[in-house]
């Protein structure tokens, strides 16, 4: 390698180190890929539309109404995956015979709270506000991840996840018609360096910026209790304990942008090599949520949601990603499924289980260099929440939450690509593997 090339590659790796970056990050989020809270994550989020805790923020604010109770809750989370790739044969393969290409656990803090806002205040028309916050590695990493071309894989959905808030604010409209409004704040952090270097690569007249701002994207959500809207209490009706919701999230994604101009004097002269990186991720699409709860008797409650993703949106995004550009990437539209169930073993202890199934938006099984994984996948959950109504020590009752979700990745079959290989494409990979996923959490009701 000559001086000039051996310089170009030192900027280039000084820019990257720039950018707050962690291996083994991914293409998906907290909320959708896992879910927020065990009360969530112990349904597939079944239930989510009609939850009343502060992760309604996020799924329907207008849930936050539906309850007149308040709380502060904090929660963790610790996905453990094991993500595999199996050669179906090739020249020289990269890959063995069930790898592990991924087993970079998630582990994220959440924090969350819901106060009657109207407390404050004289008005009589309460409003309920609603924040939740979630923190990569037990709250000390709150924008890492990892835009990276692979030749040997890399899968799309799970990592690590960056920083998560979402705050919104949900009121009875009228009687059993309750509307929110919220937003979802992500980060663009952005880097600028300017300097002047000689062959040797000595700089000098450094110049270096490093922001991020937070990016706003609106939620909405709607609440119908049908039982009191349509029915008269005097009489049996078909709509007794029957409630819909509808939610809409806007799109949101993290990204970090590095632009940097180099001057060698008597090789590169004014304004210099630009060498300018944008990376995508964690990415949301937009997505609509529209679900029913059924109160069978006083103990059962059934839930399901039909969930539209709308990734075909991220096709275009990427193309000013300068990393996955290259791949010519294309994602489709999609609908998840998602079906709960709640038995009420008693007044303060509830038994919960879920089932979802999401289909991968990734369109083709060829990726150029990045080399792209996402699979099917059947998502099975359970939990438990119980109520600790007299704590002696605590003026409030506590709320004990637990959950357990296995994500089970139907196989599939990629092309590997590289632009270094002799021949390209030069391997073909069956993917699969299993995700394990535990959550906890302790809210003080008040």
């Amino acid at each position: 390698m000559n001086h000039s090339h051996r310089v170009l590659a030192s900027l280039f790796t000084l820019i990257s180190s720039l950018s707050p970056l962690a291996a083994q990050a991914s293409t998906g989020n907290l909320a959708t890929t896992y879910g927020l809270l065990p009360s969530d994550i112990s349904s597939a989020q079944a239930f989510s539309l009609f939850n009343t805790q502060s992760s309604a923020a996020y799924y329907n604010p207008a849930s936050l109404a539906s309850s007149d109770h308040g709380e502060l809750t904090l929660g963790l989370l610790h996905a453990s995956p094991s993500l595999t790739a199996t050669s179906n044969g090739g020249d020289n393969p990269p890959v063995r015979s069930g790898d592990v290409l991924s087993n970079t656990n998630t582990e994220s803090l959440l924090l969350g709270m819901k106060t009657n806002l109207t407390s404050l205040t004289k008005f009589k028309k309460p409003v309920y506000v609603g924040l939740i916050a979630g923190v990569e590695s037990h709250g000390t990493e709150m924008l890492a991840f990892d835009s990276t071309t692979s030749k040997e894989g890399q899968f799309m959905q799970y990592g690590q996840k960056p920083l998560f808030i979402a705050v919104s604010g949900g009121m009875e409209a009228i009687p059993g018609l309750n509307l929110g409004l919220g937003l979802r704040v992500t980060l663009h952090a952005s880097a600028t360096m300017n300097l002047e270097t000689d062959l040797g690569g000595n700089t000098s007249n450094e110049e270096l910026s490093v922001s991020a701002e937070p990016v706003m994207i609106p939620l909405f959500g709607i609440t119908a209790d049908l039982d009191t809207l349509l029915c008269d209490k005097k009489t049996d009706c078909w709509a007794d304990g029957l409630s819909t919701a509808i939610s809409i999230r806007g799109s949101s994604n993290t990204q970090t942008t590095v632009e940097s101009t180099a001057v060698i004097p008597g090789t590169i002269p004014e304004p210099g090599l630009p060498l300018n990186v944008t990376a995508l991720d964690a990415y949301q699409p937009i997505i609509v949520s529209t679900g029913a709860q059924y109160r069978f008797n006083s103990k059962i409650d059934f839930a399901a949601t039909l969930e539209y993703q709308n990734w075909s949106s991220l096709t275009e995004e990427l193309k000013s990603d300068t990393i996955y550009d290259q791949a010519d990437l294309s994602f489709n539209d999609i609908i998840i499924p998602r079906l709960g169930a709640k038995y009420a073993y008693n007044k303060d202890l509830n038994l919960i289980t879920g089932f979802s199934y999401d289909m991968s938006p990734l369109d083709d099984g060829t990726s150029d260099n990045v080399n792209l994984f996402d699979n099917d996948r059947m998502v099975f959950a359970a939990g438990v929440n119980y109520f600790m109504r007299d704590t002696k020590w605590l003026a409030f009752p506590l709320r004990l939450d637990a959950a357990y979700q296995y994500h089970h990745l139907l196989e599939r079959d990629f092309t590997l690509t590289a632009s270094d290989a002799p021949v390209s494409p030069y391997e073909s990979v069956t993917t699969g593997g299993s995700v394990h996923v535990f959550s906890m959490s302790v809210s003080m009701n008040f």
